[in-house]
């Protein structure tokens, strides 16, 4: 054979695997960046979903007692007045509002604030092998319901 020939032969072989082999790493680096975006929106779009979730259900409590014309709890307010930690705080102020999220859509005629502060009062409450005892200093309830209450370290 020609040895120009076969030269030749070797070159445009040699040419279009590179475009073949090109394509194919372009269009699989493609699909990895695809596929990433894709998986980063549909958590995004889990993540709202969840967001949406709650919102609906404090808007179907609200819904059912929207015919009436009473003042209903809508929010609930912890002040308290602490002198640690700020993880700590953050904790135990979740934990009150927790014990207090059943009041929520509820009539303000209908909620004794003698048993509201009877949940928290004197109570002690222990968050990460510490405790603290909670005593209330005021509540307000209106459609926020504000509660003021104290943290006093327990040591043992």
């Amino acid at each position: 054979m020609n040895p120009l020939r076969n030269k030749r032969l070797n070159l445009k072989s040699c040419f279009f695997s590179g475009i073949i082999i090109g394509i194919l790493v372009g269009g699989a680096a493609f699909s990895i960046m695809v596929s990433y975006r894709l998986d980063s929106l549909y958590k995004r779009i889990a993540y709202l979903n969840q967001i949406i979730q709650d919102k609906n259900a404090v808007l179907e409590k609200f819904e059912k007692n929207i015919n009436t014309r009473n003042l209903r709890v809508k929010r609930i307010e912890v002040a308290l007045v602490f002198d640690g930690d700020e993880i700590d705080q953050i904790n135990i102020e979740r934990s009150i509002k927790d014990r207090y999220s059943s009041l929520l859509g509820k009539e303000v005629n209908k909620i004794d604030p003698d048993l509201i502060i009877e949940v928290v009062d004197k109570r002690i409450m222990k968050i990460e092998d510490k405790e603290y005892k909670l005593k209330v200093n005021k509540l307000i309830i209106t459609e926020v319901m504000k509660i003021w209450i104290s943290v006093e370290s327990v040591n043992l």
